[in-house]
């Protein structure tokens, strides 16, 4: 990949994309994004990548946006279509997300701010290390959430804690994060890793086919009424229940053997 702004390796059936401009804290750029929705797309098109972790190089995971990427600047010095750079970038990576046929776990190795935080809290378990943060840093720029941001939030943490987050800026370290339950887990920054490794490799042997519609079940549900909720687990369970993974779970239950999941 071009200046190799993002990293992919391949650990058994883990895929790793790391994020790799350190000397700007991993803030996006264009470049980047073409390069990490590349690398997502490429993980949820190969059949033998069960889990992915997303992180990032150095001492920070993701400052946001780089305002000092040519998309961020117009030839003339008239303001930037802001608009135009969510809709181009943060909108798909933020969907891609959402949409991956395998869990996604994000390791927060520092600082993770602005669209850089959304993007972390958008995936499907966050581990963050002791030293990290997450801060809204929108309105100190005269922003609002983005990447998904004023959607998770508030799903995660309540309208009170997610208006005072976005509207203060203040920065959240990582043992607070879990305390509210922002994330998933917080952990000494020596142990991050292997943690999230650890998680991605569990996950990777569970049904993840089971588990990305656990995902959308979730996330559905909060825009259903009861009603509506129910006709969907009926609707997954059906699709489920006819596929091998179902049939390999209850035969490896009743012979009391560790089942081999492999649907996708």
């Amino acid at each position: 990949m071009q200046d190799d702004l993002v990293q992919v390796t391949t650990r058994g059936a883990v895929r790793t994309v790391t994020l790799n401009r350190p000397a700007a804290l991993n803030s996006f750029t264009g470049a980047m994004h073409a390069q990490l929705l590349a690398a997502l797309n490429a993980a949820a098109d190969d059949a033998a990548v069960r889990a992915v972790i997303v992180t990032g190089a150095g001492r920070g995971f993701c400052a946001g946006q780089d305002l000092n990427d040519p998309e961020m600047s117009t030839p003339d010095g008239s303001p930037p279509d802001v608009g135009a750079v969510i809709e181009k970038h943060y909108t798909p990576l933020a969907l891609r997300i959402r949409s991956m046929p395998v869990p996604v776990v994000a390791a927060v190795n520092g600082v993770a701010a602005g669209a850089g935080a959304n993007f972390a809290l958008g995936c499907d378990m966050v581990v963050a290390a002791r030293s990290a943060s997450f801060i809204q840093a929108f309105s100190k720029i005269g922003l609002v959430p983005d990447c998904g941001g004023t959607w998770l939030l508030p799903r995660l943490l309540g309208r009170a804690r997610a208006l005072g987050l976005a509207l203060t800026g203040d920065k959240l370290p990582a043992e607070e994060a879990q305390r509210i339950g922002l994330i998933w887990q917080c952990v000494d920054d020596v142990a991050l890793m292997d943690t999230a490794l650890a998680l991605a490799t569990r996950l990777a042997a569970m049904p993840v086919k089971a588990l990305a519609d656990t995902r959308l079940a979730l996330d559905s549900a909060s825009m259903l009424d009861y009603a509506q909720a129910l006709a969907l687990e009926a609707s997954l369970q059906r699709e489920l229940g006819r596929a091998p993974d179902f049939a390999e779970g209850v035969a490896a239950f009743r012979d009391k053997r560790a089942p081999q999941f492999s649907d996708r």
